[in-house]
C-alpha cells in the first residue's frame, strides 16, 4: 500500500492533428487515470491534467466520417436526434475526443472527476 503523500499532478500536452482518434483517446484515458505511475491504484485518482490541441484536426479510418454517427436522446417521444462524425466535427470538435475519453474510463464514481482535468482546444 502507498504511503498517504499530496498527489504530484503532471501536466500533459497532446497535438492531435493528423492523429486518429482512438489511439490518441487511449492514451489520453490512460494518462488520466495515471496507470502510467509505478503508485497506481485503481480506486485512488491519481492521474494527470492533459491539454489536447488541434481537436477539428483529428483523423478517423475508413469511412467512418460518413459512417460514423452520435446519437443523443432527449426522453420524449420523438426526441432522437443523430448527427453524423463530419457534421459534428464542423460544429463540435472537442466534444468528439471528450465522447471518446469519456467512454474509454472506468464507469465509476472517478469518471467524472478524471473527465474534468481533460482540456481541449481547437486549431487557432
Amino acid at each position: 500500500m502507498a504511503k498517504k503523500e499530496p498527489i504530484k499532478r503532471q501536466v500533459w500536452k497532446i497535438d492531435a492533428e493528423n492523429k486518429i482518434l482512438g489511439r490518441m483517446a487511449t492514451e489520453i484515458a490512460l494518462l488520466l487515470r495515471g496507470k502510467h505511475k509505478v503508485s497506481f491504484e485503481a480506486y485512488k485518482d491519481e492521474g494527470d491534467i492533459v491539454y489536447v490541441e488541434n481537436a477539428d484536426k483529428v483523423r478517423v479510418t475508413g469511412q467512418k466520417g460518413e459512417k460514423k454517427i452520435y446519437y443523443h436522446y432527449s426522453g420524449y417521444p420523438g426526441g432522437m436526434k443523430a448527427e453524423k462524425f463530419d457534421d459534428l466535427r464542423i460544429r463540435f470538435p472537442e466534444k468528439i475526443i471528450k465522447l471518446a475519453v469519456w467512454r474509454m474510463l472506468p464507469k465509476n464514481k472517478l469518471r467524472s472527476q478524471m473527465i474534468k482535468r481533460l482540456r481541449i482546444s481547437r486549431s487557432k
